[in-house]
């Protein structure tokens, strides 16, 4: 039984990686009821936070059936991420979560997210004081390294730990790769199998078949497995994994009609959320997702990621159902 913290999250828990513009509580609804077993918000600013920046304090917003559900937030200076730190326990989180594994360069250029690979001392600093300042288990977010001559992530693991981390995620890509060529998780065994760790190790990295998700358990001895782009648009993946862990089979592929329902309830929550503009605009990338495989889609995909009025997208989603009514997804 994996455990953050005081906080039970069973045998091998699957975990929905904070990504932006994407794990939104729309989403992440669909997800829990599927399955997975604790979510991320966006990674949120540190900066943004305390600027009180709209966009920012607007992912904060989390819901009691989403539990138990972790804030992560971004940032390389100290006094800011500390004062975010108080920011985000008023909103009740179970988690805190620290990214220090973002890519982008707008995030790295500030030395922030991945950008914090190139200073391990002030890593382990900055865990170490959000640590103290809370009262809520803090877990990292992270990546093997800056590039391949710089993979120190048994070493960066263990003093994370030390300095209270309760459980580190870690992506099997270098910033250097950003998310070409395949996710390496044999450094990560390496972190688990490190005798001196007791945290829970997850890896995260094209876990995109219930398959991989055991192999990641069975091969590589990790304790979860974070899932990231292979539940974009599929929030059914958290539900097919189990099914497969447990009876050794793949599961039926939801029908058409469960596509169809989870699409407009998506669409439909993220506009009570976000409002017409924006919660047109934030589900786009779920449809290709929703209704991949269907052939001869085009035309209908083409309705529903460029009509920028909801009422248009449900028109498009009720054509889909009725052409494409029956269709059996292999």
């Amino acid at each position: 039984m994996a455990k953050i913290g005081d906080i039970d999250v069973g045998d091998f828990p699957l975990l929905l990686a904070p990504m932006e513009d994407v794990s939104d509580p729309p989403f992440r609804a669909l997800c829990k009821e599927q399955g997975a077993d604790v979510v991320y918000t966006e990674f949120i600013s540190s900066e943004g936070l305390i600027r009180d920046a709209a966009k920012s304090v607007m992912k904060l917003d989390i819901y009691e059936k989403e539990r138990p559900v972790g804030i992560q937030i971004f940032g390389a200076v100290m006094e800011s991420m500390l004062k975010s730190v108080e920011i985000v326990e008023a909103s009740g989180p179970d988690i805190i979560d620290i990214n220090f594994g973002c890519p982008v360069k707008k995030v790295v250029s500030k030395g922030a997210g991945a950008g914090i690979l190139k200073d391990i001392d002030l890593m382990v600093k900055l865990t170490e004081a959000m640590v103290k300042h809370t009262k809520l288990p803090v877990t990292v977010k992270t990546r093997l390294g800056w590039d391949d001559n710089s993979i120190k992530i048994v070493e960066v693991a263990e003093r994370l730990q030390d300095v209270g981390c309760a459980a580190i995620s870690i992506h099997g890509r270098t910033r250097a790769q950003m998310y070409k060529g395949d996710a390496n998780w044999y450094p990560i065994a390496e972190v688990k199998n490190n005798p001196r760790m007791h945290i829970p190790v997850f890896g995260n990295g094209d876990v995109n078949t219930p398959e991989r998700a055991v192999e990641m358990r069975d091969k590589y001895g990790l304790d979860g497995a974070m899932i990231g782009r292979a539940s974009i648009g599929y929030p059914w993946f958290f539900k097919e994994v189990k099914h497969y862990m447990e009876t050794g089979e793949r599961c039926k592929p939801p029908t058409m009609e469960e596509r169809i329902e989870a699409a407009r309830r998506h669409l439909q929550m993220s506009l009570d959320w976000k409002g017409e503009v924006l919660g047109v605009f934030e589900t786009r990338r779920h449809y290709t997702n929703y209704f991949r495989g269907i052939p001869h889609f085009k035309e209908y995909r083409m309705k529903l990621v460029t009509s920028d009025r909801s009422e248009d997208v449900f028109a498009a989603m009720d054509l889909i159902e009725k052409e494409f009514a029956g269709y059996e997804f292999i």
